[in-house]
């Protein structure tokens, strides 16, 4: 009996009929699928003509231009006619997604509003008077009189005065805040991730941390004021207001600072993959080595961000260098005795009392407008700093 052998035989495939319309049902399928979508322009098209309507529904709703109204009337006719357009082509589960994608970017719009109108003020306001007198930047309120004030408004003078000792108490407490705050920020949230554990020392450190989180600052300031004052009574009885120096301001600086640190920096340190660390203790390599050639190089982009949040959080702080600084006119460079100016104080003392009430109070807000604009240039460019370090102190990509 003789076996089929036809199992093993390769079959050839039959060449397709040249007159098959498989090829052109398959185009024919991608121009459909292709065909159902949106255009590009499509939500940047529809939000545009849902604010032109708004604004004419505010016009006649109320007879005039409502901001609020207009917001609102703009969101909702924005997301009922994506949807619908977008249910109409592209199905119900294209629809929803452009939806979200459009609560998103309009929660992100939204939330720019309040910053963008702020740096606009400040540029409008305070950026005139530092291209016109920008002899503010290098001048003190020392010897400075109402009638010099009046004279500018009236015309007859520039603007004298300036906020050159508010600058330098700016730079010089903040410095010293940082040198207290990040050294013990870092160090505990090394402690915390690497050696803490849950044990109950680690567990204690933790809920501090979290509780001085959320202190006011003017608590913050009081208790610098406190502590430096009992020193102050210790070591001068005699003494009155010596208190109030630059160093204590940055003490409750500190107070501050520290938990926005350890924060931050304990979760970036729990990014750091678990996996570096083994392959080096593997090697034979001592814990702190590690931590200190692996995890914090690896991790130092984040830590550097967390420390310019930190920053960023003090800088602007009024109430705790009121209390512990008090208000100077003149250029101070000792942070161990006498007064100092920073610029929120600077700007909050020349609002609230300004150097000629009346008419000629207008010098003394031109003033505070630009040291509002100076506080915020130095707040970008210690961001950009922070950006520039931590780029180049990341760690090197491999071949």
């Amino acid at each position: 009996m003789q076996k089929s052998n036809t199992s093993l035989q390769p079959q050839t495939q039959q060449p397709a009929d040249p007159g098959t319309p498989a090829p052109r049902q398959k185009k024919q399928t991608a121009i459909e699928l292709k065909s159902k979508q949106l255009p590009k322009w499509a939500p940047w098209g529809v939000a545009a003509a849902a604010i032109i309507a708004a604004i004419a529904l505010s016009f006649i709703f109320t007879g005039g231009f409502n901001v609020p109204l207009a917001a609102l009337l703009a969101g909702v006719i924005n997301l009922a006619v994506i949807f619908a357009w977008s249910f109409a082509v592209e199905g119900q589960r294209k629809a929803t997604d452009r939806v979200a994608t459009t609560l998103v970017t309009s929660a992100f719009a939204i939330a720019c509003i309040p910053l963008i109108s702020l740096l606009w003020t400040a540029l409008e306001r305070g950026g005139p008077v530092l291209l016109e007198h920008p002899s503010v930047l290098n001048r003190t309120m020392q010897g400075m009189k109402g009638v010099l004030d009046q004279e500018y408004v009236a015309g007859e003078a520039s603007l004298a005065g300036g906020f050159y000792h508010a600058i330098a108490g700016t730079i010089l407490i903040t410095l010293a805040s940082c040198v207290i705050s990040i050294p013990i920020g870092v160090l505990t949230a090394i402690y915390l991730v690497e050696y803490g554990g849950r044990n109950p020392l680690a567990r204690g450190i933790t809920f501090l941390v979290d509780v001085m989180t959320g202190i006011p600052s003017i608590v913050a300031g009081l208790f610098a004021f406190s502590l430096f004052g009992t020193i102050a009574a210790i070591v001068n009885p005699g003494a009155v207001g010596s208190a109030k120096t630059g160093i204590a301001a940055a003490v409750a600086l500190s107070v501050l600072m520290i938990p926005v640190v350890v924060r931050n920096t304990e979760e970036i340190l729990r990014l750091v993959p678990m996996d570096l660390r083994e392959a080096t203790y593997a090697l034979g390599v001592p814990k702190w080595k590690t931590i200190v050639r692996i995890v914090l190089p690896t991790a130092i982009s984040g830590i550097l961000s967390g420390i310019t949040i930190a920053i960023a959080r003090v800088i602007g702080e009024t109430a705790p260098i009121m209390v512990t600084a008090g208000f100077a006119k003149n250029l101070n460079w000792d942070l161990l005795s006498g007064w100092m100016s920073t610029l929120p104080t600077y700007i909050y003392d020349s609002q609230m009392r300004p150097v000629s009430p009346g008419v000629a109070a207008a010098a003394s807000s031109e003033r505070a407008w630009a040291a509002a604009l100076v506080l915020i240039i130095i707040v970008m460019l210690l961001n950009l700093i922070a950006r520039l370090i931590a780029k180049a102190l990341a760690p090197k990509a491999g071949r």
